[in-house]
C-alpha cells in the first residue's frame, strides 16, 4: 500500500514538472525535474520517520536561531558594505545556519512531548536525571557507587517508592522489617552526599496499580533513566524506550576476567545441580561450579577453568580439579 503510494507521489511531482516546464517549452526537462524531486520528497519522508520528534524541533529552532542571528549581525554592516554585503550576509548565513543546525539537532534529544508538556506546567527541563527503585535502595550498594564518585546529580524519589520502603519496615515480618528499614538508612546515607540531590516528587499514576509499572510511566514523562537491579523491570523499561541503569550488570562488568586455562584456588562448599559436582563461590559471589568434586565438599582445591558462562543474572564459571584437568591434557596431547 505504502509504495503505490510513494509511486503516486512520483507521478504526480513528473506530471506537475512536465506541467510547468511545457510553460517554457522543456516538458521533458520539467517531468525529469519533477521526478527528481518526487524521490528527494519520498526519501526526505524515509528519513523523518526514523528520526525523533525532539531531533526535528531542535533542528528547526537551532538553523532558525542560526539565521536570526546572521541577519541581526548584519544590520551594523549594512551602514558601511555595499554589494560586498551580499557575498558576506551568504556566508554568515551559511555557517551560522549550518553551525545553529548541529546544534539543534545534538541538543534536540532531550525534547520529547513530555518535556514540553511539563514546561507547559512550569517545570525545567533537566537532563540525567535518575529514578530510584524500591530494590537499589534496600540493595544498597548504589550507596557505595555514589561514594567513589562515579554517579552524581540528580536522585528522583517518588512518593509511592517512599511508601512503599515504610509499609516494608513496618512489616510484621522480621526480615521484610529489616530489609526496609536498611532501605531508609540508605536513603538517609545519600541525602548526605555533596554530589547528589534527592529530590522526592508527589507525581503518581491513580489509573496504574503495579509500582514498577508507575516507575516506567513516571520516567517517561521526566524523561528520566530507572535505576534499579530489578531483572524484570529491566526489561520492561527497555521495551517501553526508558534507559535502564542496572546496578547489578555494573558489578558483573567489574569482576575480574577469568580465561579458561587458569588456576584458582577454592573452597569447595556443597554439592551441584548434576551428578558428582561441586560448587564453590569466589569473593565476588560468582558461582564455580566443579566437576568430580563431590568426594572434597568442604575442603579447599585448586581447580583449572574450562569455560565461563555470562548471562544477565550474573557470571558462572566450570572448572575440574588441576590433576584431572592436567591429566587430560597430557592424554590429548600424547
Amino acid at each position: 500500500m505504502f509504495i503505490v503510494l510513494r509511486l503516486v507521489i512520483v507521478l504526480l511531482f513528473v506530471f506537475s514538472g512536465y506541467i510547468i516546464g511545457s510553460e517554457y517549452y522543456y516538458g521533458v526537462y520539467g517531468g525529469l525535474i519533477g521526478g527528481l524531486l518526487g524521490l528527494l520528497a519520498i526519501a526526505a519522508e524515509i528519513k523523518l520517520k526514523t528520526l525523533e520528534l525532539g531531533i526535528i524541533i531542535g533542528g528547526l529552532l537551532g538553523i532558525s536561531c542560526g539565521l536570526l542571528f546572521s541577519n541581526l549581525l548584519l544590520l551594523p554592516l549594512k551602514l558601511f558594505l555595499g554589494e560586498e554585503i551580499k557575498v558576506l550576509s551568504l556566508g554568515l548565513m551559511a555557517i551560522f545556519g549550518y553551525g545553529g543546525l548541529l546544534l539543534g539537532l545534538s541538543k534536540g534529544k532531550a525534547i520529547s512531548i513530555q518535556a514540553i508538556y511539563r514546561i507547559f506546567r512550569g517545570q525545567a527541563i533537566e537532563e540525567n536525571l535518575k529514578i530510584l527503585d524500591t530494590s537499589v535502595i534496600i540493595d544498597g550498594r548504589i550507596a557505595d557507587v555514589c561514594e567513589t564518585g562515579f554517579v552524581e546529580g540528580v536522585f528522583i524519589l517518588p512518593q509511592f517508592i517512599l511508601q512503599e520502603l515504610q509499609h516494608i519496615a513496618d512489616a510484621a515480618d522480621p526480615m521484610k522489617r529489616a530489609r526496609g528499614r536498611r532501605g531508609l538508612d540508605i536513603l538517609h546515607k545519600i541525602q548526605k552526599m555533596s554530589r547528589i540531590t534527592v529530590r522526592i516528587v508527589d507525581e503518581d499514576f491513580p489509573k496504574i496499580k503495579e509500582v514498577d509499572a508507575k516507575l516506567v510511566a513516571l520516567a517517561k514523562v521526566m524523561n528520566a533513566k530507572v535505576m534499579t537491579n530489578d531483572f524484570n523491570l529491566n526489561k520492561v523499561a527497555e521495551l517501553q524506550g526508558v534507559a535502564v541503569l542496572n546496578i547489578n550488570e555494573l558489578a558483573n562488568s567489574l569482576k575480574p576476567v577469568v580465561l579458561p586455562g587458569e588456576t584458582m584456588k577454592v573452597f569447595v562448599l556443597k554439592e551441584g545441580k548434576e551428578f558428582n559436582q561441586g560448587v564453590a563461590y569466589l569473593d565476588d559471589g560468582t558461582m564455580v561450579v566443579v566437576e568430580n568434586a563431590r568426594k572434597i565438599i568442604g575442603k579447599n582445591a585448586d581447580v583449572t577453568v574450562t569455560s565461563v558462562l555470562q548471562t544477565t543474572a550474573g557470571r558462572m564459571i566450570f572448572s575440574k580439579l588441576k590433576e584431572e584437568y592436567e591429566k587430560e591434557e597430557y592424554r590429548i596431547a600424547k
